[in-house]
């Protein structure tokens, strides 16, 4: 197979002279524009460095007295003593001279960083000391015109020794809004998306204003809080504190990390609330920069302005200005003016609380509804509060009704205005009348005999559905606008308040022209003159159609639950009856030779649950007795027939000497097929004398108790539905055999129920009663009834049966 021909490469393309000149070009440009960026940030440091050296030059000439000269060869001489740089030295002489915020965090960094005083300053990455750092960022705020020069200085200076990569100064609008003043390490796109925030926007910086606090984030990301640069360093940590001076918040300082911020010792914490201290004055000195002015913002002197404002306020008005301690803090606020409405509590006139200190003049302001609070916090934002019907006794007289105001806190320039309105109590008390009346619906009504003019309000006038422009309905002519059967009642109404000149009320139907037929009750009064004459007549209609037909329901629903109770009564008279003719309570001696035989019949205690419960012991012809007890379900007269149809039926089924298995199963289909829906179970036993034996069987009820000697216990469980359940089904009989005085015990469970016990535990007590010793059987059934804790109010049949 002849091999592959070798594969030739393509020839590499010959290289672009003019390509590599413009790269070369490009890199020359890129180089030389870098290094004037470097020249202009050395001229810039060499000028910051130049403004501290000559600041600690004036220091040294005002405490020794000498020229510019020999302050600099003694800057020079002290620098080169001490080993330092005059820069250096030169922060150090200024620290001390000022004894400032920023000193105290200088010598508290150096402090809590290298632990023993004296000792030289911490150096920064960038080789300057913290106190060199801080001095030349200060410097450099304080000589710039505007805030982004600020921002940058200080990211340059103090923010990037501290591995900050990004920092935006945040203004505060009246509204609570934020603008963003300036920024560095942010790019201009973004920071032109980010230069607006409006009020009710949560940021970062936001929550450090409402909070008046400073927000440490390690994670940015994490909090879930958006900010401007979140997507470029979405890990990054950030710092943002409230710049403000004297209680009054001017911006916040959002400084930037790239990576999570892990926590900062205590230095540094100080040292960013410093810088935040040194944005706070520079702000309140820099012009506002197309900032929107607050509305109502005076232009000349604040207060003055302001107060000549309240004085055209109808409601009573405070001017405040914040009034600071020695430290510079916000300590109380001063009452600037006090408007024409407003009242002392006390009874002080105006002129003694103009000038006052608000926490003196009226201390509850410091805990009633966080007042004080509230003025504090807007005089620090600047975001105003609105509050409706709040508890207002510290500047109002204490009366329930009255110290209920509506207050609005705003802040105006460099002062507050404190407005609120007292809730009218008269107001209050009309508006509390009109929904009474709404709710009550009526209307009330005054008649001038005299002139004739009638005043309806206007609930009135919807209870007569007539428009407000017609004219309302006189009394001597109410009987044209209602029913012609009700005449005679407003004839005698009419003519009591009328003639008699007494108070009266009647009740009419009122004919409206929609075809409505409303229920009326109207109540008037006479008002007599000074010549005791009958001048006006004032009342009030009410709409009492509800009333009306609940009382026309309730009659009705009265007279169907009188018939309802005496149908139920007679019910239950008539199944009494029938239940005490066919078992009487106490069944006369059964003669039956070598037995003795016993019964007892417990009705229910309430008439209403007259049962099915029922009991049999009959010789029949073969000498044998039938014993037998039954429980129809259900109650009432339904139950009692149904009880009847079985106790007969299973009297006439054992003359053929069938067994009780049997007998049971013929009772099963009598209760099934010749009843309607009778269910029940039974217990069936054919005693023989001859044998002394006892065949029983049982359909759903419980077995019988045999009582010997001094024990008691049931007779074996047979199987056995309930009666009327199936169309057929078959039934398991027992035999035993009775030796003398045993006693054979069968009940219903109206015997042993109750609602807080278990049926076990019920015949447990039972067996417990049967086995206590006993005169006779009448003795022992007695005692068995009377120690019978059943608790549902049913019947109750017990039959005894004892061996002679």
């Amino acid at each position: 197979m002849p091999a592959d021909p070798p594969v030739t490469p393509d020839p590499l393309p010959a290289p672009d002279p003019q390509a590599a000149q413009d790269r070369l070009a490009v890199g020359r440009l890129a180089a030389t524009v870098e290094r004037l960026r470097g020249e202009v940030r050395a001229a810039h440091a060499a000028a910051e460095g130049r403004a501290l050296v000559e600041l600690a030059k004036g220091v040294i000439v005002e405490r020794l007295g000498c020229g510019p000269a020999q302050a600099a060869r003694q800057l020079a001489e002290l620098a080169a003593q001490a080993g330092l740089s005059q820069l250096e030295l030169a922060a150090d002489i200024i620290n001390q001279a000022a004894r400032d915020r920023v000193a105290e965090v200088a010598g508290e960094f150096v402090r809590t960083t290298v632990g023993e005083p004296g000792a030289p300053g911490p150096v920064a990455p960038s080789g300057a000391s913290v106190a060199v750092r801080l001095r030349t960022a200060e410097s450099a705020a304080l000589s710039a015109g505007d805030t982004q020069s600020v921002a940058e200085s200080l990211l340059a200076h103090a923010l990037e020794p501290l591995g900050a990569v990004a920092v935006a100064i945040w203004t505060t609008g009246p509204d609570a809004s934020l603008s963003l003043r300036g920024h560095a390490g942010f790019g201009s796109d973004e920071a032109a998306r980010w230069h607006y925030v409006p009020p009710g926007v949560t940021t970062a910086a936001r929550q450090a204003l409402t909070g008046r606090r400073t927000v440490w984030y390690p994670s940015l990301a994490a909090a879930g809080i958006p900010s401007i640069g979140r997507a470029r360093h979405p890990d990054g940590g950030r710092v943002v504190v409230p710049a403000g001076t004297g209680g009054r918040i001017h911006g916040v300082l959002e400084i930037c990390w790239a990576r999570p911020l892990d926590p900062q010792p205590q230095a540094v914490e100080r040292q960013i609330e410093a810088l935040a201290e040194l944005c706070a004055h520079t702000l309140e000195a820099l012009p506002a920069q197309a900032v929107p002015a607050p509305p109502l913002v005076p232009a000349g002197d604040g207060p003055l302005e302001l107060a000549e404002l309240s004085e055209g306020l109808y409601d009573p008005a405070l001017v405040l200005t914040p009034h600071l301690d020695e430290a510079g803090r916000l300590a109380d606020f001063r009452i600037r003016h006090a408007n024409a409405h407003f009242q002392d509590p006390a009874g002080r006139p105006r002129s003694a609380v103009d000038g006052a200190l608000l926490l003196e003049a009226y201390p509850a302001t410091a805990g009633e509804s966080e007042l004080f609070e509230r003025i504090e916090r807007v005089y620090a934002t600047g975001e105003p509060f609105r509050s409706r019907r709040t508890r207002l006794t510290a500047l109002v007289d204490q009366v329930p009704l009255s110290s209920l105001a509506d207050i609005s806190i705003s802040r105006h320039g460099g002062s507050v205005l404190l407005i609120w309105r007292v809730e009218d109590e008269s107001a209050r008390l009309a508006s509390l009348l009109q929904h009474a009346q709404r709710l009550g619906r009526f209307g009330a009504f005054e008649e001038d005999l005299l002139t004739g003019d009638i005043t309806w309000n206007g609930q009135l006038f919807d209870l007569f559905g007539r428009q407000r422009t017609e004219p309302p309905v006189s009394l001597r002519d109410l009987a044209a606008h209602a029913h012609p059967d009700d005449a005679d009642t407003i004839r005698r109404f009419l003519h009591s308040v009328l003639h008699q000149r007494r108070a009266g009320s009647a009740a009419f139907r009122l004919l409206r022209r929609d075809g409505v037929t409303r229920h009326i009750r109207v109540i008037a009064e006479p008002a007599l003159g000074a010549d005791d004459g009958l001048q006006a007549v004032r009342g009030a209609y009410q709409d009492i159609s509800a009333q009306h037909w609940t009382e026309v329901a309730l009659t009705a629903t009265r007279d169907r639950l009188a018939a309802t109770e005496e149908e139920a009564a007679e019910r239950n008279r008539l199944t009494l009856q029938l239940q005490h003719a066919i078992m009487p309570p106490v069944k006369p001696p059964l003669d039956a030779p070598g037995l003795d035989v016993a019964v007892r019949y417990r009705p229910a205690e309430s008439e209403s649950l007259v049962g099915g419960d029922w009991y049999d012991a009959v010789v029949l012809p073969s000498k044998k007795v039938l014993l037998c007890v039954g429980d129809v379900a259900g109650h009432g007269i339904e139950a009692a027939t149904g009880m009847v149809v079985l106790r007969n039926a299973l009297r006439g089924l054992a003359v053929t000497g069938a067994g009780p298995g049997q007998l049971l199963s013929w009772l099963n289909s009598v209760a099934h097929h010749l009843t309607a829906q009778v269910t029940a179970t039974a217990v069936c036993g054919i005693f023989d004398p001859e044998s002394r034996t006892l065949r029983w069987a049982r359909a759903g009820h419980l077995p019988p108790v045999l009582v010997r000697g001094s024990e008691a216990a049931d007779l074996p469980l047979l199987s056995g539905m309930l009666l009327g359940a199936l169309a057929e089904t078959e039934y398991e009989e027992a035999e035993i055999r009775l030796q003398p005085r045993d006693t054979v015990l069968m009940y219903t469970d109206g015997l042993v129920e109750r609602r807080d016990t278990s049926v076990h535990d019920s015949v447990a007590q039972l067996l417990a009663t049967a086995r206590m010793p006993a005169e006779s059987l009448e003795r022992r059934l007695d005692l068995m009834l009377a120690r019978s804790k059943s608790d549902t109010d049913d019947d109750t049949c017990l039959v005894g049966v004892q061996m002679t």
